[in-house]
């Protein structure tokens, strides 16, 4: 240390080490549904897509109130959640998703049908049902008002 070269590389050494211990600590954490939310799109393109079927998918309504107004009735407000079920190499797995921010893709379920299920090769534990462009669901034909044959 006795050479200012020396001096100058440990304070630029340390420098380094300061500034990025101080941008892990500082830099924007993604939030729990933009973590989700790459869970899905990840799935979605390079999941592998099995067999399921669902077992619940009891609605729970959510309602929309103003900000900052508390609730009349905290009952009333919940998420929306599907529980399913598959099987893999003799595995078989139980799962939920939490679809509360896809409620246009999963509106009318067909609970009678067989659903189809993508998860991740090496953990197959973790799974969906639907995503923001994809749905291994089956859903009811729309009622349409016309002929008798619903056309």
């Amino acid at each position: 240390m006795r050479s200012p070269r020396n001096a100058a590389l440990a304070v630029a050494a340390i420098a380094t080490v300061g500034g990025t211990v101080w941008y892990l600590l500082r830099r924007p954490r993604p939030s729990p549904e933009e973590v989700e939310r790459a869970r899905r799109e990840l799935l979605a393109a390079s999941g592998r897509i099995t067999d399921g079927s669902i077992t619940e998918a009891p609605y729970v309504r959510v309602e929309q109130r103003v900000p900052f107004e508390e609730p009349s009735d905290p009952a009333s407000f919940g998420r929306q959640v599907i529980v399913y079920n598959y099987r893999i190499a003799g595995v078989s797995y139980e799962a939920a998703q939490d679809v509360t921010t896809l409620s246009e893709q999963v509106r009318d379920v067909r609970t009678d049908l067989p659903i189809q299920v993508r998860y991740e090769p090496h953990n197959p534990a973790n799974s969906i049902v639907v995503a923001e462009g994809w749905s291994g669901l089956r859903l009811a034909h729309p009622h349409h008002e016309g002929d008798a044959h619903g056309r």
